[in-house]
């Protein structure tokens, strides 16, 4: 971290970012830039003995936590054991889709209730649980030089911003999650934390163990055709190092080949 980048945050303190949701996507690329940048990571999964989070951990020195972001309980006791094992946190990325495999394709006359409540649950309530826990922490925080005490992301989709055919339940979710975003940040952004809502607008190709990058829907990047989640990363960074006399509240995300 440079020393301009180091005077909008805390000189003297490492920075504690925390990512909830883990996969080989955002989440890994993200793990693996903030600790580029010095930070100490935690990364929060379902399943953390993921060979990719194992391979984070051994690398980079993320934090692994078991968390199902869903549950109250759980994810109280997530930010309570991030902040013993890490420190005050000052960076949160929740990076969960949310979607259930049984719901994908669904017409709104046959989606299952339960399945369409499960995505609402996964998505839109956990980035809510979330959310909550680190405001509450952030709020406490001493403010860095440039005013802020802390940062919140919440990576979205397409269905934040349109609602496609069969698919109902996701677009529920996503608008409600940007609505959550919304108001978070007209509540806590004037107390000095720095919220933002990122739809990304297209498929993400992740990096295959042959170099090329794919989306298991989409099929393999052709021409950045699709999002590149490095660069989703470096964009989640910078969003964290905003001045906050521009902050950003909604940034979406897109390839320069995208219709839209």
């Amino acid at each position: 971290m440079t020393q301009s980048d180091a005077s909008h945050t805390h000189p003297s303190v490492q920075e504690i970012a925390l990512i909830v949701g883990g996969g080989p996507g955002i989440s890994s690329s993200c793990a693996r830039l903030f600790s580029q940048n010095g930070m100490r990571v935690g990364i929060a999964a379902r399943t953390p003995d993921k060979p990719v989070l194992l391979n984070l951990n051994k690398a980079h020195g993320a934090h692994l936590y078991a968390c199902d972001a869903s549950e109250p309980g759980a994810v109280e006791q997530l930010f309570q054991n991030v902040v013993r094992d890490l420190g005050r946190l000052t960076l949160l990325v929740h990076n969960i889709d949310g979607r259930v495999a049984g719901i994908f394709g669904k017409g709104i006359i046959e989606a299952p209730p339960m399945l369409a409540f499960d995505t609402i649950r996964n998505s839109a309530f956990s980035a809510f649980l979330v959310g909550q826990q680190a405001a509450r922490l952030m709020l406490e925080n001493t403010p860095a030089a440039s005013g802020a005490k802390g940062t919140i992301i919440f990576t979205n989709a397409s269905a934040a911003l349109k609602g496609f055919p069969l698919s109902g339940a996701f677009a529920m979710a996503c608008h409600a999650k940007a609505g959550l975003a919304q108001s978070m940040a007209r509540e806590l952004m004037p107390k000095g934390i720095h919220v933002v809502n990122v739809p990304i607008d297209t498929a993400i190709g992740v990096t295959q163990p042959d170099g090329t990058r794919a989306h298991r829907r989409a099929g393999t990047t052709v021409d950045d055709n699709m999002a590149d989640p490095d660069r989703i990363a470096e964009t989640y960074l910078q969003l964290h190092r905003q001045h906050r006399s521009t902050w950003a509240v909604e940034v979406v995300l897109r390839p320069w080949v995208e219709k839209w």
